[in-house]
């Protein structure tokens, strides 16, 4: 073997071990746990949806489900303030009475605070709610244009809109050439 070969292959060998020791990190040490997904509440609605290949976002400690551009559902099962836990659905106030003929114990959301709102729950506690929740998910199956909306455009924060005035003031100052300066010729 060549003095190249040989090298060659001393630095294969050292580069096929592994170099990370790991046995100094402590495995019950609370800085390297790996933190746990929660489980998906109330997951035969994303089972019932998916011939529409549904997208999922966290959303307030919740699970937001979206088909396409449109957000159409939201599921809840918190531990504190249970009242509104269930499938939201994403509709408009025009909707509710028809969609109230159809799911008798559908209600306002009570976490947002308002009366009422775009958002109406089918609540977990009631004695219909997977067959309610399975009706809902045959309408979004079905294109129901009741339920779904698409997101509004966000906002752009007060800070964000006072830095664009500051930068436009500032382009809108004409240079002031230095005493210095020479033209060109």
């Amino acid at each position: 073997m060549t003095k190249a070969e040989l090298k060659g292959a001393r630095f294969v060998d050292r580069m096929s071990k592994s170099r990370r020791n790991t046995s100094f990190l402590p495995l019950d040490d609370l800085r390297f746990t790996v933190k746990q997904r929660k489980p998906v509440p109330h997951e035969f609605v994303l089972d019932a949806l998916a011939p529409l290949s549904p997208m999922t976002r966290s959303m307030f400690g919740c699970l937001a489900i979206y088909v396409q551009e449109k957000i159409v559902l939201i599921l809840r099962d918190k531990r504190e303030q249970t009242a509104d836990n269930g499938v939201w659905l994403a509709t408009t106030e025009e909707h509710h009475e028809s969609l109230r003929q159809e799911f008798p114990n559908m209600r306002c959301v009570g976490v947002l605070g308002k009366k009422v709102t775009g958002w109406q729950v089918l609540p977990a506690d009631a004695p219909d709610f997977e067959e309610a929740a399975q009706h809902a998910c045959d309408l979004v199956l079905a294109g129901d244009p009741r339920i779904g909306k698409v997101p509004g455009t966000r906002r752009a924060s007060r800070s964000g809109t006072k830095n664009v005035a500051k930068s436009s003031k500032r382009a809108s100052v004409p240079k002031r050439s230095s005493p210095k300066a020479r033209p060109r010729s």
